[in-house]
This record gives C-alpha cells, structure tokens and sequence, in this order.
C-alpha cells in the first residue's frame, strides 16, 4: 500500500523513520513525478508541463517497507532566483543528513543530455560519498541534441555503474528501478 506521508518545506520537518530512502532528483520538467508515478504503479506524485511545480519535499511511504521522496527539480523553473537557491541548499542538506537515503535517482532527459546543473550535483554526490545512479527519462521521444556529453562511472565514484534508460509513457525501464528499490 501507499501512503503519502507529507509536503515537506524543510528537512528537519522531516518524520525520522527507520525505513530506506529512496530519492528522484532531475532538472525541472525532465519526467520525475511520471517516472514515480511508472515506478509505483499508481499516480501519486503530481506531474505538469510547467516546470517546477515539485516544490516541497514530498514523501511516500511504500507497505512500510521503503520511502521514496520526491525532490524539487533544479534549472529552469519559473521562480525567483532566491527561492531557486533556497532550493539547492534544502537539497544540499537533505543529502548530507539523511542517513536513511539508500540511493539517489539523478534523472537526465535522454533528448537533451547531461547539462551543467546535473554535473554539479554528482560532482557534490561524488565529493561526498552520496550513492546515486543516472536515469535517462523520455528514451521514447526523439533526440535533440546529436552531441551529447557522455558520463561514466570511471569518472564519477559515487556513480553505479549502470545507466539506467526508461520511458514512463511507455512503460519500459521501470522494472530495474523497482528491484533496486525493492519493490514488486
């Protein structure tokens, strides 16, 4: 069963729970709360064409077994550049304290690429031994950009190994998300 726990503005509003943390964190309008929703099976996570609507911290609770915690997305977003930094600090600390989180989802737009913004985070996660794996999101829809900046594992310790690929439209790519996580 899933539960919503709550919208969380701040990190210490946090409930302390014994349970694993996953988390999603991609640029804004990359697919996260789709690809939640894909993964859960269930549309729980709000999704929207505009870009940063995921503004709090928001937690489900999956057969209070496991966490999954959407993040608030980061680049482009229709907000004030304070409350865009307040976001990457809220980010920031989420991160560095939660020792429940197993494994942080970074999800990057397979039409697009890796971008500045997603380098900064994994070169923050690899800094500081935070677990993360690289999802492609959209691998249905057709590649913008020809010239994409490739990333490996060789170059970022904290990285798995694995590239992960999906589409939430189409269904494909899930069922890796969910063994990791643990979920059938």
């Amino acid at each position: 069963m899933i539960k919503f726990v709550g919208g969380f503005e701040r990190v210490a509003d946090l409930p302390n729970t014994q349970f694993p943390e996953y988390a999603f964190v991609g640029r804004s309008n990359v697919g996260k709360s789709s690809l939640i929703n894909a993964v859960l099976g269930q549309n729980v996570a709000r999704t929207s064409n505009t870009p940063g609507r995921t503004q709090t911290l928001n937690l489900f609770n999956i057969d209070d077994r496991v966490m999954i915690v959407d993040l608030p997305g980061y680049g482009y977003a229709r907000v004030s550049r304070d409350v865009a930094m307040q976001w990457v600090r809220r980010l920031e600390e989420y991160l560095m304290t939660r020792s429940q989180l197993r494994r942080l989802f970074v999800l990057v737009d397979s039409r697009i690429g890796v971008r500045p913004a997603d380098l900064d985070l994994m070169d923050f996660c690899d800094a500081h031994g935070i677990a993360y794996q690289v999802v492609y999101t959209k691998r249905d829809k057709r590649v913008r950009e020809q010239n994409q900046q490739q990333i490996s594992h060789e170059n970022h310790p904290a990285m798995a190994a694995d590239i992960l690929e999906t589409s939430a439209e189409k269904k494909t790519g899930i069922e890796p998300i969910r063994a990791i996580i643990g979920i059938k």
